[in-house]
Parts: C-alpha cells; structure tokens; sequence
C-alpha cells in the first residue's frame, strides 16, 4: 500500500429477493428495531444512471462473479435532480466500498455530451477527475436507468441499514433521465422486491432475527446487470 493511502472500509451487504408479503412482515418487524433513516420519513424514488465501457466490462464482471470488480453511477433521490451524486461502488469479495461527491449540473451536462477531457484538468474533485479518466481511455457512457422505491431504516451507533426495494425498473431514455419521465420496464416479475441489510462487520444477533426467515435466500443481486438484460431483450 502507498504511504499515506487511506485505508478503505467494505461493508458486508446482504441481499434477497422478497415477494411482498415477505417484504411487509419483514418491515414490520425492522419498524419496532430501528429508526428511518436520517434522510427520509418515508418511501422515497432513486433514479441512478449507470455507465459501462465500450466491451461492458462491468456488466461482464457481475455476470462472472469477478471479486474485485467497480462501477460508476449517476443518482439523485425523490424529485431533487438539481443534487446529484457521482457514485462508484466497488466489491471486494462479497464486500462493498463506495465513494461519492456532488456534481453540478453543468458537470452532468459536459459528462452526458462527452466532452470531459477539459474537465478531468478543471475539476478538483479527486472521484470526478479518476471518472474522466477512465470515460476518455475505456470509452465509457450511459447505459441503463435503474429506478426504485426505497424504504430504509438505520441504526447509526452499529452503522446497521436495512432497506426495502420496491417496483424496480430499468430505462435507456438516458435524455430524459434529469427529468424523471422515462419510460421504465420492471427488472423483476410482478410482486418481487429485494431486502438488503449493510453491515460493517458481524450483524448483531437481534438483527440477524429480524432476517431469519427460513423462505428468505441471500443472493448476489444486481440491479444494473439485471437492468442491462431487461433493456437488452426489449430491444430483440
């Protein structure tokens, strides 16, 4: 490791596929435990835009299981597409790590036309300038909209957070991804959600009881390469 790097913290982040009766009982559950997160006081939309290379590496990547892989996103939350973020999220063996900053909509305007190589030396956002780089020398862009309803619940002293995804679809009307009115095409047949639960370490045992269902199975979901497929068929 290079002196002075910072050392980074991957979190555990378990996922599973919930039809909804399963996903009601296992919120009602997570309502008595823990608190809704910080940032919201309810349900709330979040749009992200998701970037891949020109031989869509990333989307490969999760197909093959890869346990170092990354991606890089665009999202904003509920109707606030003035705030968005510049996300990229790495796994490491079953393990998440990400890194965001805020990003103006000029920025986002310049990033969508393409036109980054004056950007990358303007900009003095480290997460922004390593984005540039790698969308000038692997020929990175737009690829799929993923849009979902989220509940989410936290505990901040254990860093715990348990969230409820729910009418997960995926778009490529990437020109309409600011406003919000895309046309969007569910990932997952009618009635099924995802639960996830992130966690630092060891998940506490009260925790882990909420989650005990003996239907509930921990899968390696991704919304983007599901989003890719789903995408890739409506357009046979």
């Amino acid at each position: 490791m290079e002196r002075g790097a910072a050392i980074k913290n991957y979190r555990n982040e378990w996922k599973y596929q919930c039809n909804e009766a399963e996903l009601i009982k296992i919120e009602s559950l997570v309502q008595n435990v823990l608190e809704r997160d910080e940032n919201s006081t309810g349900p709330y939309t979040i749009h992200s835009l998701y970037f891949d290379d020109v031989f869509d590496s990333c989307a490969r990547d999760t197909s093959d299981g890869l346990f170092k892989r990354f991606k890089y996103r665009i999202r904003y939350y509920a109707d606030m597409p003035d705030k968005l973020f510049l996300e990229r999220k790495e796994k490491l063996e079953g393990r998440c790590h990400k890194k965001r900053c805020l990003i103006t909509g000029q920025e986002y305007d310049r990033i969508l036309a393409g036109d980054v190589s004056d950007l990358m030396w303007e900009t003095d956002k480290e997460l922004l300038k390593q984005f540039c780089v790698h969308y000038l020398k692997r020929g990175f862009a737009p690829k799929a909209i993923i849009c979902y309803e989220r509940s989410a619940y936290a505990e901040p002293i254990t860093n715990v957070r348990i969230t409820f995804d729910r009418n997960i679809s995926a778009s490529d009307e990437f020109d309409r991804f600011r406003n919000g009115d895309y046309l969007r095409t569910p990932i997952l047949p009618e009635g099924q959600n995802l639960l996830e639960v992130k966690f630092d370490y060891i998940l506490n045992s009260t925790y882990r009881r909420l989650i005990s269902d003996e239907s509930l199975v921990q899968s390696s979901f991704s919304k983007y390469y599901l989003g890719r497929c789903t995408i890739n068929k409506k357009e046979r």
